[in-house]
């Protein structure tokens, strides 16, 4: 990651019309980006978290530490792919990570903010990743919460289950054949 704070962001940069056209743009991650990537991190598992009888700094804690060692494993095993602020109306709202490799596109991970799900951003970006695959002739790949409310967004896309790994599920998108 570089440390540079003015990065311009880039409104369909791989030629994501669907993403352009619901106002999304994005931007490599910096250093100064960690703590918003924190946010967006912690806001995807808060609710999991609100059976705990933690305090709210136990949890705030807790989810900080799980945030850095995500990052850390992301960052290292990972280490061609993308790392994308989504942005909004000059709005950080979600984060997208992902690796392009010979056969298949990973989706490392993308999350928006609470205010921003449920809205068709995901969607947009997905079917865009989608397209991108289909014109290269590739897969896409992404693992998947069991519980995590997109599973329905994603079987409606085309992912399959290709392999149960406990809490997460590894799905995989293909293109018909032509």
């Amino acid at each position: 990651m570089s440390n540079v704070s003015t990065v311009v962001a880039e409104a369909a940069p791989f030629g994501w019309a669907r993403a352009a056209d619901a106002g999304l743009s994005f931007r490599p991650i910096t250093e100064v980006d960690l703590p918003f990537l924190a946010r967006v991190y912690m806001s995807t598992r808060m609710e999991e978290l609100s059976v705990l009888d933690w305090s709210d700094a136990q949890k705030a804690a807790f989810l900080d530490q799980q945030f850095r060692a995500q990052h850390a494993h992301y960052q290292r095993y990972y280490p061609e792919a993308d790392w994308l602020v989504v942005v909004r109306a000059g709005e950080n709202i979600g984060r997208l990570y992902v690796e392009r490799w010979p056969s298949q596109i990973r989706v490392i991970d993308i999350a928006f903010l609470l205010d921003n799900r449920g809205k068709g951003l995901g969607e947009a970006v997905l079917r865009d990743l989608l397209d991108e695959a289909a014109a290269s002739g590739k897969a896409v790949s992404i693992h998947v919460e069991k519980l995590n409310p997109a599973m329905r967004l994603y079987r409606r896309l085309g992912f399959v289950t290709e392999e149960d790994k406990g809490v997460y599920d590894l799905m995989r998108w293909s293109a018909a054949p032509a």
